[in-house]
């Protein structure tokens, strides 16, 4: 019933709280949603980015990305719940880390209302699965957790960018060769 990449940012939410990956998973997901991107996507996103910010302690990220996914999922409450979670109580979830945030407040591991028995038990399962607690906190003392996005190996990224840089510097000399 639910997409397998919102599950897993699911896992990687509640479990490892590695909110990089949930950003990675979903937005990868958006964008193969040719035709019907979906904005609570986006939301999703922005809560796990907001988090991650947080955590490393840049307030102001943190804030900025909060906001933009309250704005996001205020209007999308039918979706948020057709996603088996409970939309008010996430909508004033978020709420409160932002006043947190906004006060300088440290970061805190919070948890997704999910509303749907059986999406909580699927994720349970997937944890189980992979030896996780669900809804353990985040293991502040993992370096590669907290910064994830200037450790993590981008060597296939910077390698496709080359490509698809080289594949438009020839089309752009086929096109003027003519």
């Amino acid at each position: 019933m639910y997409p397998h990449p919102y599950l897993e940012y699911l896992v990687q939410f509640h479990a490892e709280r590695d909110y990089f990956e949930c950003h990675e998973i979903l937005e990868e997901y958006w964008k193969s949603e040719a035709g019907q991107r979906s904005p609570v996507w986006v939301g999703l996103i922005q809560i796990a980015v907001g988090l991650y910010h947080h955590r490393r302690g840049n307030q102001a990220g943190a804030v900025k990305m909060m906001n933009s996914a309250l704005r996001i999922l205020e209007q999308q409450q039918e979706a948020i719940g057709r996603l088996g979670l409970e939309p008010v109580t996430l909508l004033h979830l978020l709420h409160d880390v932002v006043t947190e945030m906004e006060a300088g407040a440290p970061y805190r591991s919070i948890s997704l209302p999910i509303a749907d028995p059986n999406l909580r038990l699927r994720v349970q399962q997937m944890c189980a699965e992979r030896g996780l607690p669900c809804d353990r906190p985040s293991d502040m003392a993992n370096r590669y957790l907290l910064h994830k996005h200037t450790l993590r190996d981008r060597s296939a990224v910077i390698a496709e960018r080359a490509r698809q840089l080289s594949l438009r510097d020839r089309h752009k000399q086929n096109g003027q060769s003519r």
